[in-house]
Formats: structure tokens, C-alpha cells, sequence
């Protein structure tokens, strides 16, 4: 509902302060999204994939959000190669990168180091918390060491409602004891 694929049954979506069904354009220009499966041009290099996504977008001079996205993601030492002769963690940072072209101050980033290795997903990792300070992300993920390593606020969102909000300073052991919970109650069919 915050990318705008999907409108809201009820309630309301604010994207930085903008209703994000009435003006889903305005709201969606705000946002940044990188979906686990990144759809990608596997036969496009890495600059030309990425000059296609900013004219789409219609994003100012291109040339230098691409250098800007590509820098921003770690992936400047690939942009002449063809996205499908990378490896998975080098498509995620195209990924990454096209979803920061437009420069958004929020990105949404949906289970980013799945079918990663370990080492791709330290490499990952570093990359999101170095837009701290810089940029709200907004990570979607079930797994709690991507949320240990990576996170300054937990909110766990089940069925539409929040049914936790953490912050950095409260113990894993809270955020353990609320996943055994959810996860005990989704088993036994318990939607408290």
C-alpha cells in the first residue's frame, strides 16, 4: 500500500505527509522501492538499464542520477556490464540503485538480502546503514538478524495493525519474545 500497488481497504497511506491514494503520484515521487524479485533488463547494461528507469521516472539530469545511484550503491565498477552476467548481490545493488535515482528521501527495501550469500549480505547490510541520517528506510523482512544488524526502530506490522514498536535501546529479547508470540499464535490460528 505505501508503493502504491495496492490501495487501502480502509483507512489512510501518508507518504511523508502526502495522502498516497489521493495524490499517489506526489507520494510515490517521495519513495524509493526495491522489491525482493528486482525486475530487471537482464540483457541491458548496468548505465543503460539504469538511464532507461530515470527517463521513466523523469528525473533531471540523468547522466548525473545515474552516477549518483550508481555511486550510492557500490556498483560504479560494474556499469558497463549486462545485468545478467552478474552475480545475485551485484543485481540487488542494481536494484538499489535504480530505486535511488530519483534521489527519495524514503526507500522501501522488500527482503533485500534474500538469496544472498553471507558475504553479500554484510556488504548489503553496510550499504542500507550508510544511508543513516540521510534517508528513512523502510525494510521489510521476517529475518531478525537483518533487523538486529541493520535497524534503529522495529515496527511489527501483522494482519493491517502494529502490533509492536521498538526502539534501538530495548532489548533483543523483547523483539525475540514478540516474533515467538506472533509466530505461536499465526500456528495455532490465534489472530490476537
Amino acid at each position: 500500500m505505501l508503493t502504491g500497488y495496492l490501495a487501502p481497504t480502509s483507512g489512510e497511506v501518508h507518504i511523508d505527509g502526502i495522502d498516497a491514494v489521493r495524490n499517489s503520484i506526489e507520494a510515490r515521487a517521495r519513495l524509493g522501492y526495491m522489491p525482493e524479485g528486482v525486475p530487471l533488463y537482464r540483457e541491458m547494461r548496468v548505465y543503460e538499464y539504469l538511464r532507461h528507469r530515470a527517463a521513466l521516472k523523469g528525473v533531471d539530469r540523468v547522466a548525473d542520477a545515474v552516477d549518483r545511484s550508481l555511486e550510492s550503491a557500490g556498483v560504479t565498477d560494474a556499469r558497463r556490464r549486462i545485468i545478467g552476467q552478474l552475480s545475485k548481490g551485484y543485481r540487488q545493488r542494481v536494484g538499489l540503485a535504480e530505486s535511488l535515482l530519483a534521489d527519495p528521501p524514503i526507500l522501501i527495501l522488500d527482503e533485500p538480502t534474500s538469496g544472498l550469500d553471507p558475504n553479500q549480505v554484510r556488504q548489503f547490510r553496510e550499504l542500507v546503514r550508510g544511508f543513516a541520517g540521510d534517508k528513512t528506510v523502510l525494510l521489510s523482512t521476517h529475518i531478525l538478524s537483518e533487523v538486529e544488524a541493520v535497524c534503529d526502530r522495529v515496527i511489527i506490522i501483522r494482519e493491517g495493525e502494529k502490533v509492536a514498536d521498538l526502539a534501538p535501546e530495548e532489548s533483543k529479547t523483547s523483539l525475540e519474545d514478540i516474533f515467538a508470540e506472533l509466530t505461536a499464535s499465526q500456528s495455532t490460528g490465534d489472530a490476537s
